[in-house]
């Protein structure tokens, strides 16, 4: 499957904006399919922590475990699923604008399915990815805005 690819531009500093994003226990406040986030060895993160995601889709919710594979604040981050039917692939990278004063996001998120994961990922999951995550970006630019 392609990777799912969007940007923003938000006017906050670069490391502002990443250790918003990389800070876990943050997601359900601008991703709206995260229900919860539960870092398993604690925050800051770092290279090997993971953390238990609960996402609901339709009227189900289920939980995911993150594994943070690279960390390069505050320019760019990578974490994979580990486990389970669906598993989320992320990286971020951060770019300043304007001297640093501004920073522009861009996320690639894409999936990989296992068993009936296959089916699931391209028909279910990466769809409702695709249209949620403009929504995303657009809740993350307003809550560092504002």
């Amino acid at each position: 499957m392609s990777a799912i690819r969007k940007s923003i531009d938000i006017s906050r500093t670069p490391e502002d904006v990443f250790d918003y994003v990389t800070d876990p226990t943050r997601l359900p406040e601008w991703q709206d399919s995260a229900v919860s986030a539960r870092p398993l060895q604690g925050t800051p993160l770092h290279v090997g922590s993971k953390t238990v995601v609960t996402r609901r889709l339709g009227r189900r919710e289920f939980p995911m475990t993150m594994q943070v594979t690279e960390l390069d604040r505050p320019r760019s981050w990578h974490v994979r699923g580990i486990g389970g039917p669906v598993r989320g692939d992320v990286r971020g990278t951060i770019e300043p604008l304007d001297g640093g004063k501004r920073s522009r996001l861009t996320l690639d998120l894409d999936f990989e399915g296992h068993g009936i994961g296959r089916v699931i990922a391209p028909l279910v999951v990466k769809p409702h990815a695709r249209k949620e995550m403009p929504r995303d970006e657009e809740m993350l630019k307003h809550l560092l805005e504002n």
